[in-house]
């Protein structure tokens, strides 16, 4: 048994790393093979007034009149000992910049996923409770045409509302000028963005939990608890919801990139300083370090958070380890 936990984690790591070098060749062909001037990020306006010397020279000195291959070797082997290169834009290490700005996503991020769980769990349940009744159909109604409204044309109808027409709360930005350390505005600052990040995913996993609780009610044991005069609140919310937690949880790790992804959406059109802006940034830049340790860390995420949820699955169920060992047995098998 200790044998093949160890099998398990191992070919897991492996698939790890290969996918994170994959998926960082990838970005790093696409990135120098799309259009745009990286020279402009490092030099700026001064880029327009060199000299073809001083271009080539200026090139020499970022590694860009290596082959492609050449560069992406240098860049890997500086990255396993931990050296991911200076930012073009910033002039710093790459790693810095991201440090600045990972506190602003981890607050907006973290916050909003809590909400969202929070929120759906307890919309999700009452909808289940009160199924094909007034308050279910009209939630499922609303419910549905707010999560087709795209995220970006969220943010700008609340800010036109609340920022330009009423100017009850910010439009853009982390905190005020000077205001870093204040709670309180980093909090009104965190409002707008917040709502958006909540209401574009909380109905999409309360409709989950809403389906996932009506598919217990319709179980065997539920129909026994019932005949025997339990209440159905008191069946729904002690036993149903209790057999719902660990599936609820297995959706969790898979949704944590999916509510990233949002949120860097919704960083960028509230030019709100965290990781979601500064990708589109060094995207937009060509701030080529920044950007290949952005897409390997959110991919890092990604598969993490798949990992996890298959781990959680794999606890849950125990026909999937079987389904895996006989897998394995027949491998072995000759």
């Amino acid at each position: 048994m200790k044998r093949s936990i160890l099998r398990s984690i191992g070919i897991k790591v492996l698939v790890f790393v290969v996918s994170l070098l994959i998926l960082s060749a990838a970005v790093f062909c696409v990135a120098r093979l799309a259009p745009g001037d990286p020279l402009v990020s490092y030099y700026g306006d001064r880029v327009e007034k060199m000299s073809p010397q001083e271009r080539a020279w200026a090139e020499d000195k970022l590694g860009l009149n290596d082959p492609l291959t050449v560069q992406y070797v240098r860049w890997l082997e500086r990255a396993v000992q931990g050296d991911f290169g200076i930012s073009y834009q910033y002039k710093m290490p790459v790693t810095e910049v991201i440090a600045q700005r990972m506190g602003n996503t981890l607050l907006l991020g973290g916050v909003g996923l809590l909400l969202i769980f929070g929120g759906a769990l307890l919309l999700g349940s009452f909808c289940a409770w009160q199924e094909d009744r007034w308050p279910d159909r009209l939630l499922c109604r609303a419910g549905t045409l707010l999560s087709c409204i795209p995220e970006f044309w969220l943010s700008l109808l609340l800010i036109l509302v609340f920022a330009m027409g009423i100017r009850w709360l910010p439009s853009s930005g982390a905190y005020s000028i000077g205001g870093e350390g204040n709670v309180g505005d980093r909090l009104v600052h965190l409002i707008l963005p917040l709502t958006v990040v909540v209401l574009s995913h909380l109905w999409y996993y309360a409709y989950l939990v809403r389906n996932r609780l009506l598919e217990e009610v319709r179980a065997d044991y539920v129909l026994l608890a019932r005949v025997k005069g339990l209440p159905r609140r008191a069946v729904l919310f002690r036993h149903c919801l209790r057999s719902a937690m660990p599936t609820y949880l297995s959706i969790l790790a898979i949704s944590i990139p999916h509510v990233l992804g949002g949120t860097y959406i919704v960083e960028t059109v509230f030019s709100y300083p965290g990781l979601g802006t500064l990708s589109y940034e060094s995207a937009r830049y060509q701030d080529y370090n920044l950007l290949m340790v952005l897409c390997l860390l959110s991919g890092a995420v990604v598969m993490l958070c798949n990992l996890a949820a298959q781990a959680i699955n794999e606890r849950i169920d125990p026909r999937i380890r079987g389904e895996r060992s006989g897998m394995e047995q027949e491998v072995r098998t000759p």
